[in-house]
This record gives structure tokens, C-alpha cells and sequence, in this order.
């Protein structure tokens, strides 16, 4: 495997730190939804955007347990960043798990990863089509060339879009017999158009605009996998739990956050009727407490879960289906909570917990969405196919 020592080892003890500078622009980025530059600077600054890269290429080769806790930690701070930053490190973590990139490609992705932040992102989604998850094959089509391939097609929720290094482009051959693959296509490439879409409710600095590619020409060497239409590729349970964990984790860091200003309101509130800290009332101690069973609740199944597939224990794909699944509506409810007790004040822009309560709404857009993953589990447990 391709060597590489330049790589510094990510500062997971500072983490803390990462939350509270991402925090800080959080709030300008959520306004204008502006790439976030300075803080995915900030990311690649702690050395987090190559945490996952393989140890055979020379990184430090983080595991899930660990990918899910930065993964907290940066969407405690702006799960917008949060999001960019994923697609990079499990992208990073796949290929330490299953080496497919051609190895001269993926030597430079990591040359230019060791000096500025390098981000990728498998773009897939069509309108067309929808999610991949769903079925179906990409209308994306990659044309040969005397030179490599030519990429034509039109992508949705290419999540970073204005700042990917490499757009990782889902698209099928026009090979006498067709092949559906992977196309590794620089960020800037003649040809590519970022139509500024992505007009959402929450997560709105993610960028996560609509891709035009025309005629986008690469090299041959470029083509990171493929296979014919129609193979049937076996479950691999280790790389489900290997997405569904982390990114659950995002979203339990948003739950933090909420749950942070929730404390703060409740110790500075003293209305006048009253006389102390509305935090001193058992109405607000008992939101407290539950919503801490929540939020405690989903990082140790998260985090435990994680830790398990890190060990190699034979856990079922299901298991982190599930696991996705109940955090998300454990965090959901959390933020519910405190937005419900906090009424008018929690609702205004000037406060956090709006914006939290806004990206939190973006927990279960990810696929396989809730009702893929309780179908997949249900017909595992009880024993049947389609």
C-alpha cells in the first residue's frame, strides 16, 4: 500500500476546543449559508478530516467508536461542518476497510489531504431517481474517451458541493455491456456546474446544492469501482455500522448543544414572580432529567454499539439500523422538550435552540431513511424476504 508519513495524528484530546470554534461561526453560516471555509479550515487544522485514513497509508486509522465521537463533537459545535466533514472520513474509513481507489489517485488525494482540507463526497441522489437506497440506477452516464471517461448527469444534495475536492460521481457506462460505478471527478473541472439549490430548513450551511456535469472529461485512472448492472454485491454489516453509527453521532451532538443552552436559560431565568432560577423549579428539573435519559441513552447505545464493530464482534447490520433509528427519535424528543419548555424565547432566532431544533429536523433524511431500516429489521427478525 502507498505509504504516506506526513500525515499528523488528529488531536482527539482537543476536541473541546474544535466544538467551541465551530460554535462561534455556527450562527453566520447558519444566516447566510455560505460555504463554511473557516471552520472546515478549523477541522483540518485539528488533523480530523484524515483521522480515518488506513494505517497502511500512513494515518492514524480511527475506528467507529472514534469517528462517532468527533462526529459529536463537531455537530455539538455546527453539524452543517459536521456533515461536510463525514463524507470525507467515511470515505477515508472505507477505504481502510475495502482498498478500491486506484493507488496512484488515492496517493494524491492524500498528498494534497497532508496540506489543505481535501473533501469528497460520493454524490448519487438524482431528481429523477431520488435515493439510491430506494433502487434504481443512475441516469449520471459516463461516456468513453480516447483518454478516460466523460461524466454527464445531474446530481441532488451533494452535500459541501462548493468546496469538494473530488466529486465521487455514481454513474453508469456506455459500455456494450454496461457497468454502474464510481467516478472520482476534481472539484473545478471544466464542465461542472453548482446551482445553489439547497434552500432548507435546517443544515443550511451544508451547502448541499444540485451538481450539473457536462461532458466533465477525466482519466481513465479515475474510475474507482464499478460493476455490471444488476450484480448483487453480498450485505456488508461492517460498513452499514460503519455510516449508520457516526452518522447518528452528528445528530446526538446537536442534542448536546440544545441541551447546553436548555441549562444556561434555566439558570439565568429568574422571572420576577418568582424570585430565583427558573433551574431551582421541579417542572425544569424534571425536563433536565429526562431529557439527560435521552441524550445519555443514545451515546451509550451509539457509542457502545461502535465500539463493539471496532472489537470485531459479529453484530448484525440491523443492530446499527436500530441503533440509528432510536437515537434519532431519543434526540428528536430531547430538543422537543426544551424548546417546549422554553415556548416564545425558544423559538426566537436571537437564542441557539431554534437553530438547534431546525438541523435536528435533518436526522432521518439519511438513508436508509426510518422506514428502509424498520422494514429491513422487521423482515430479519421475522425470517422473511420480498
Amino acid at each position: 500500500m502507498t505509504q504516506l508519513t506526513a500525515l499528523r495524528p488528529p488531536r482527539l484530546a482537543s476536541l473541546a476546543d474544535v466544538t467551541a470554534t465551530l460554535a462561534r461561526t455556527a450562527p453566520h453560516y447558519d444566516r447566510t449559508g455560505d460555504f463554511p471555509a473557516a471552520a472546515i479550515a478549523a477541522v483540518h487544522e485539528a488533523s480530523l478530516l484524515t483521522a480515518s485514513i488506513g494505517t497502511g497509508f500512513g494515518g492514524a486509522g480511527i475506528g467507529i467508536a472514534d469517528q462517532s465521537r468527533v462526529l459529536a463533537a463537531l455537530g455539538e459545535g455546527d453539524p452543517s461542518v459536521a456533515l461536510i466533514s463525514a463524507m470525507t472520513l467515511l470515505t477515508h474509513a472505507r477505504q481502510a476497510r475495502n482498498p478500491s481507489w486506484p493507488a496512484e489517485l488515492y496517493a494524491a488525494v492524500l498528498a494534497e489531504s497532508a496540506e489543505h482540507p481535501t473533501l469528497l463526497n460520493a454524490v448519487r441522489v438524482e431528481p429523477e431517481l431520488g435515493s439510491p437506497a430506494r433502487g434504481g440506477l443512475p441516469a449520471t452516464r459516463a461516456r468513453r474517451t480516447s483518454t478516460g471517461w466523460s461524466i454527464t448527469g445531474h446530481k441532488r444534495f451533494a452535500t459541501g458541493a462548493e468546496g469538494l475536492s473530488y466529486f465521487l460521481v455514481w454513474a453508469a457506462t456506455d459500455e456494450p455491456v454496461p457497468r454502474v460505478g464510481t467516478f472520482a471527478v476534481p472539484g473545478g473541472s471544466p464542465g461542472i456546474e453548482v446551482r445553489r439549490a439547497w434552500n432548507q430548513l435546517g443544515m443550511r450551511a451544508s451547502g448541499s446544492h444540485d451538481v450539473l456535469f457536462t461532458d466533465v472529461e477525466i482519466p481513465d485512472t479515475h474510475l474507482i469501482e464499478a460493476t455490471e448492472k444488476g450484480a448483487k454485491a453480498e450485505q456488508d454489516n461492517l460498513a452499514i455500522g460503519a455510516i449508520a453509527l457516526p452518522l447518528a453521532s452528528l445528530y446526538l451532538g446537536v442534542g448536546r448543544a440544545a441541551q447546553k443552552y436548555f441549562h444556561r436559560f434555566a439558570h439565568e431565568r429568574v422571572p420576577a414572580n418568582l424570585g430565583r432560577p427558573v433551574s431551582t423549579t421541579d417542572r425544569f428539573q424534571q425536563a433536565a432529567g429526562e431529557i439527560e435519559v435521552l441524550l445519555s441513552g443514545s451515546e451509550e447505545l451509539l457509542f457502545g454499539l461502535a465500539e463493539r464493530f471496532d472489537r470485531g464482534e459479529p453484530v448484525g447490520a440491523t443492530r446499527a439500523l436500530g441503533a440509528r433509528t432510536l437515537s434519532d427519535r431519543h434526540v428528536l424528543d430531547a430538543v422537543r422538550i426544551a424548546l417546549r419548555l422554553l415556548g416564545n424565547p425558544g423559538l426566537s432566532q436571537d437564542n441557539p435552540l431554534e437553530r438547534h431544533f431546525r438541523d435536528i429536523q435533518s436526522a432521518g433524511v439519511h438513508a436508509p431513511q426510518e422506514d428502509t431500516a424498520l422494514l429491513t429489521i422487521g423482515r430479519a427478525v421475522l425470517g422473511t424476504r420480498r
